[in-house]
């Protein structure tokens, strides 16, 4: 109980990122129900290698047009930030504009993931002044969130949480059916891009803040659970939502208390809270199928 009122005191060293990490387990599943509902749950894994992928090439291209960059300057981040929203928006697009296609989807999701891990390799080899630097931010580090950092996070993240609120129904339509969304006259091309910009977005900052494992695991855990025990669309983003926030801070506590890797420590606390309701809800249904005549 120590560790845990020590976490929760205002003077917590490590407040920031404490904030951090759960603000990422809150918002990552806000948009990882969508994958769910279009079924592209791998596309999870793909996105956050994209935006790896984008940070290293943002690098790589600054060392060979401008010269060598800076480490901890402010616009080392900025430029980390704008390689890896390109990357993620557009591999989104070209994703969504080939999901029609002969192809599966999980292979081509599949073929993404590969070519994006490859590509930040290469990208950080080709760069000398690659370092351990480098590699925290292609990592996430969570633990060097700062006040500024913070707010920003903040301040983004709660524009994209305001805007899936505000249009949830349009989401939703054309997610779940897109035939239908256009018979109503919907403009499936509009919604379609701005829930890729709020996916662009919440991924770019959870890749920046927590690294593409966190990420992953946030975009996909909490919503599986959630949809096991919830019937709703809007009940299924909330708790799916508040999954995510609980974890990251039960994960956060974990690791603080038995000085564990952060990351790591939070997915697998999603990861068991998984497992854990799957197991209850296989149990449920094989009870109510005895029971039934």
């Amino acid at each position: 109980m120590h560790a845990l009122f020590e976490i929760l005191s205002p003077d917590f060293l490590l407040r920031q990122a404490l904030i951090g990490s759960v603000l990422v387990g809150l918002v990552c599943p806000l948009v990882g129900v969508y994958f769910v509902l279009r079924r592209m749950i791998f596309l999870g894994v793909a996105l956050p290698q994209l935006s790896a992928a984008g940070i290293a090439c943002a690098f790589f291209a600054y060392r060979v047009l401008i010269g060598p960059h800076q480490h901890f300057e402010l616009t080392e981040r900025g430029l980390a930030m704008i390689g890896s929203f390109a990357f993620t928006l557009i591999g989104l697009l070209i994703l969504a504009a080939l999901e029609r296609h002969k192809e599966t989807v999980e292979a081509r999701i599949g073929i993404t993931y590969a070519a994006a891990a490859a590509a930040t390799i290469l990208f950080v080899a080709a760069d000398p002044s690659a370092d351990a630097h480098m590699v925290s931010l292609l990592k996430g580090d969570i633990l060097a969130t700062t006040s500024a950092s913070l707010g920003i996070l903040a301040a983004v993240f709660g524009t994209v949480v305001l805007v899936l609120l505000a249009f949830r129904k349009e989401f939703l339509l054309v997610s779940f059916d897109r035939d239908l969304a256009i018979v109503f006259s919907k403009r499936v091309r509009l919604w379609d891009s701005l829930l890729y910009l709020l996916i662009g977005v919440t991924i770019s900052l959870g890749v920046m803040t927590a690294g593409p494992l966190v990420t992953f695991g946030f975009l996909v855990v909490p919503p599986l659970t959630a949809r096991l025990i919830t019937h709703r669309m809007l009940t299924f983003s909330l708790v799916a939502a508040g999954l995510g926030a609980l974890t990251a801070f039960v994960g956060f506590y974990c690791a603080y208390r038995f000085d564990l890797p952060l990351g790591p420590a939070e997915v697998a606390v999603a990861s068991l809270v998984l497992v854990t309701v799957a197991a209850a809800d296989a149990v449920r249904r094989a009870v109510d199928t005895w029971r039934s005549p």
